[in-house]
C-alpha cells in the first residue's frame, strides 16, 4: 500500500484520470436523460480539462471560466459534470498563477447569481418549483457560490502549506549543509592541531636517537656495554618514530608550527592538570589500576587532551556543585580512559552536533584523536546523571 500511495504521488495524472471518468461517467447519465447533445459536450471537455489540471491549470482554468460563460450564454443547464468546476476553482488557488487565481475567485462568487438569474429566474410561479421572490433568489445564488469559496480556500491553504513545507526542506538542508561545512571546518583545524602535535612528538624521538648516537659514539671504545645499551635505546625510539609518523601520514600540517621540538604533555602530567583544574574550582578526583608502564608518545598525548577536554567541558557545562572522577586503567592490550560527572549532562542533538564546547565540536576533536591512535570512544549520558566518555586506546601486551 505505501509502495502504491508514492507511485501515485509521482504519477498524479494518473489519479486525476480516474476521477474525470467518474465525472464523465455520472455527468454522461445525466445529459443522456435530458437528451441534452451541448451538455454531453461540455462533460467531454470537463473530464478532459480534469485530466491535464495540475499540468496545466492556468489553461485548465482559463478554458473552464469560458466554458461555464458559454453555459450561461447559450442557456445549456448545468448537470453531473458541473463538480469539474469545484476542481478547477481548487486547481487555480492551489497550482495556477495569480491571476488564474483571482479569476477562479470572481467566477466563483459570480457562478451563484449567474446561474440563478439565467436557469432560475426570480418571479416564477411556485408551480415551476423554483424559487420565489428576490430573497429566496439570493438565499439559493449565496448556496450555488458557496462550493466554489469552499473549493478555492482549501486550494488557497494547500499552496500555503506547500510553500511552508518547501521553506522547511529548503532551511533543513541550508542547516545541514552548514552543520556539515562547520564539522569540516572543525575536522580539518583538530587535525592539524594534532600534525602539529605528533611533529613534536616524533621530533622530540629523533633528538633521543641523536643524543643517544652521540653518546654511543663517544664511549663505544671505552664502554663498550654503555654503547650497546644506547643503540638498543636508539632502535626502540625510532620504531616508536616510525609509528608516531605513519600516524601522521595523510594529515595536513598548518604553516605555524612550533620551533621548540618539545615532548608533549602525558599521563604523568595528569596530576598537574587535575590540580590545575581544582583550583579553577571543580573538585574532581583520581585514579588508576593495572600495571603503569611506558606509553607511545601518540598516546599518551591523546589520553592528556581527552581529559583536559572532557573536565574544561564539564566546568562550563556541568552546572553547580559538579563533581568530576577521572581513572585510568592499564591493562595488558588496551589502556580505558574513563571521565564522568554528576552534572546535568547533555541533549541529543548536542551528542549529534558534536559536543557543546566552542562552536560545539568537542567531541568530534575526541573522536580524531582516538581514531589517530585506532582507539574508541564512547560518549552519552551516564546513569543516575550526568555525563561520560569513555576512550579505549590498544596497546602491546604487557611483559
Amino acid at each position: 500500500m505505501h509502495r502504491l500511495n508514492a507511485w501515485l504521488r509521482r504519477h498524479p495524472m494518473v489519479v486525476d484520470s480516474a476521477w474525470a471518468l467518474l465525472v464523465l461517467f455520472f455527468g454522461a447519465l445525466s445529459d443522456i436523460d435530458q437528451g441534452q447533445a451541448p451538455a454531453l459536450a461540455v462533460s467531454l471537455v470537463v473530464a478532459g480539462l480534469m485530466v491535464v489540471r495540475r499540468k496545466y491549470p492556468n489553461l485548465a482554468t482559463g478554458v473552464g471560466v469560458a466554458l461555464g460563460l458559454a453555459q450561461i450564454a447559450f442557456d445549456v443547464v448545468p448537470g453531473a459534470s458541473s463538480i469539474g468546476y469545484l476542481v478547477f476553482a481548487y486547481t487555480a488557488a492551489a497550482f495556477g498563477a495569480p491571476w488564474a487565481s483571482r479569476l477562479a475567485l470572481a467566477v466563483g462568487l459570480s457562478a451563484g447569481p449567474l446561474t440563478v438569474w439565467r436557469f432560475y429566474g426570480i418571479d416564477h410561479d411556485e408551480s415551476t418549483g423554483s424559487p420565489h421572490g428576490m430573497a429566496q433568489a439570493l438565499f439559493l445564488a449565496a448556496l450555488l457560490s458557496t462550493p466554489f469559496l469552499f473549493c478555492w480556500a482549501w486550494g488557497r491553504l494547500t499552496r500555503v502549506r506547500r510553500a511552508y513545507l518547501v521553506e522547511l526542506e529548503d532551511r533543513a538542508a541550508r542547516l545541514e549543509r552548514e552543520r556539515d561545512a562547520q564539522a569540516k571546518v572543525a575536522v580539518a583545524a583538530e587535525r592539524a592541531r594534532i600534525a602539529r602535535e605528533l611533529h613534536d612528538v616524533v621530533a622530540h624521538n629523533v633528538s633521543v636517537m641523536i643524543v643517544q648516537a652521540d653518546g654511543a659514539a663517544y664511549v663505544m671504545d671505552n664502554s663498550p656495554q654503555q654503547a650497546k645499551e644506547a643503540l638498543g635505546t636508539i632502535a626502540a625510539t625510532g620504531r616508536q618514530a616510525l609509528v608516531e609518523m605513519r600516524r601522521l601520514l595523510g594529515v595536513l600540517r598548518t604553516a605555524d608550527t612550533a620551533d621548540e621540538y618539545v615532548p608533549q604533555p602525558g599521563v604523568e602530567e595528569l596530576p598537574d592538570l587535575l590540580e590545575q583544574v581544582r583550583t579553577a574550582g571543580l573538585p574532581v578526583s583520581f585514579s588508576t589500576t593495572g600495571e603503569a608502564r611506558d606509553l607511545p608518545r601518540g598516546v599518551e598525548l591523546t589520553v592528556y587532551r581527552i581529559v583536559q577536554e572532557a573536565l574544561t567541558n564539564v566546568r562550563k557545562h556541568g552546572g553547580p556543585d559538579v563533581r568530576a572522577n577521572v581513572a585510568v586503567d592499564f591493562r595488558d592490550r588496551e589502556l580505558e580512559v574513563l571521565i564522568e560527572d554528576d552534572g546535568r549532562g547533555s541533549t541529543d542533538e548536542q551528542l549529534a552536533g558534536g559536543g557543546t564546547d566552542g562552536l560545539g565540536h568537542g567531541l568530534i576533536g575526541m573522536r580524531e584523536r582516538v581514531g589517530m591512535v585506532s582507539g574508541s570512544l564512547d560518549v552519552g549520558p551516564r546513569p543516575g546523571g550526568g555525563f561520560r566518555i569513555r576512550a579505549v586506546m590498544p596497546l602491546k601486551a604487557g611483559k
